[in-house]
């Protein structure tokens, strides 16, 4: 067995093969029938047996399910910053984390119509539980980040993921995507988790390890939905954590939510890739000599990037002055937009539950108050 093959995507050899296996399978006529309404099957099928590379795969296939996506559940997606990447040139883009699959996705849409590398992207084992779901995932250059396991299986895994990670970007040209923490942002608050770098570092054969994060090109990646198409479900944790309760997921919890994140209305999305780091590395090795306070300093420079250039939406100002019985922002939205988004709350959850409100309002109103700290100290 070679190195990576624990949890590496597919090889362009194995595609076809994979393909076949795949084809008649329930969830891949869902996708299909999804993508391709006005398509006969066995046109579709025809064309799916004769794909042998995940680019043909991806481009073919994947690239028009997220229009498809975009098209019946959301108001369009933009970006912006995109002009600073170079063709041919591989990056690491690490982003906050909202959306299962769409983050990655839509990113990779960009990327491919801006005539970039694509990516390949970190997914948690945890979600691909389903055999036909782990195929599509390779299909997808997905590779698995195993989770839940022992402290030393835990070391030996994020070791060996962190050398994949540096083969895919120094040897093989790829870029890759990678969320700034395990999970999806849950309140609104974008924070990089340090162990995410430090999983990172462990590739590094470099004296400074400020040389070898400039050497795989950082890119901090913001993305933003008008509307969370998976809010709802996101507040038992949030509740049972405001408590101190340990939550514990259902059995299909994960994949409901994966679904509910495809189909579910987002309104407008906005993507903007912010400066590849690289001056602020050198001055992170000029201010700190120990590599834990590098780590921090480096996640702290992640977030400064991804706050500032994330997009508020009228949603979060909305959310912001009826968190806080204010009109602060009543100038940035209307008052179809509060009334829209007001109704949402109604169909969505209880509103006599006040700490379900307050933690569905604060899910949307946090990025205002981040973002605002920034705004000041300009």
């Amino acid at each position: 067995m070679q190195k990576f093959d624990k949890i590496r995507p597919f090889y362009d050899a194995e595609v076809n093969e994979a393909i076949q296996a795949s084809v008649n399978h329930p969830m891949m006529k869902a996708l299909m029938g999804f993508t391709f309404p006005d398509m006969d099957e066995e046109v579709w099928k025809g064309q799916l047996k004769r794909t042998h590379s995940i680019r043909d795969f991806q481009c073919n296939f994947i690239y028009k399910s997220v229009q498809k996506v975009l098209e019946k559940s959301s108001e369009g997606l933009t970006t912006s910053g995109f002009e600073k990447l170079e063709p041919n040139t591989s990056y690491l883009f690490i982003s906050n984390h909202r959306d299962i699959i769409l983050d990655t996705s839509l990113l990779n849409v960009s990327l491919f119509d801006h005539g970039l590398v694509m990516t390949a992207s970190a997914i948690g084992d945890n979600l691909v539980k389903k055999s036909f779901l782990k195929t599509l995932s390779k299909l997808n250059r997905n590779f698995l980040v195993q989770r839940g396991l022992p402290p030393r299986e835990l070391l030996e895994s994020s070791k060996l993921m962190s050398e994949y990670i540096a083969q895919l970007l120094l040897r093989e040209n790829r870029s890759v995507w990678i969320a700034q923490r395990e999970g999806r942002t849950k309140d609104g608050n974008d924070a990089t988790h340090s162990g995410v770098l430090k999983m990172l570092a462990m590739g590094s054969t470099e004296a400074n390890l400020m040389e070898y994060f400039k050497k795989i090109k950082i890119v901090p990646v913001s993305i933003s939905y008008e509307y969370d198409p998976t809010d709802a479900l996101k507040m038992p944790q949030l509740i049972a954590e405001a408590n101190d309760e340990i939550y514990i997921k259902e059995k299909n919890e994960d994949f409901i939510t994966l679904l509910s994140g495809i189909i579910g209305q987002k309104k407008r999305i906005h993507i903007s890739v912010g400066d590849i780091l690289n001056t602020e590395l050198d001055q992170i090795s000029a201010d700190f000599d120990n590599s834990n306070k590098q780590i921090q300093a480096l996640a702290q420079a992640i977030d400064d990037s991804i706050l500032q250039s994330y997009k508020l939406w009228p949603t979060n100002y909305i959310a912001y002055d009826l968190l806080n019985k204010t009109d602060t922002y009543s100038h940035l939205y209307t008052e179809d937009e509060k009334s829209l988004f007001e109704r949402r709350l109604e169909m969505r959850i209880d509103e006599n539950n006040q700490q379900m409100l307050e933690s569905f309002l604060a899910m949307y109103a946090n990025p205002v108050v981040n973002k605002s700290k920034y705004q000041n100290a300009e």
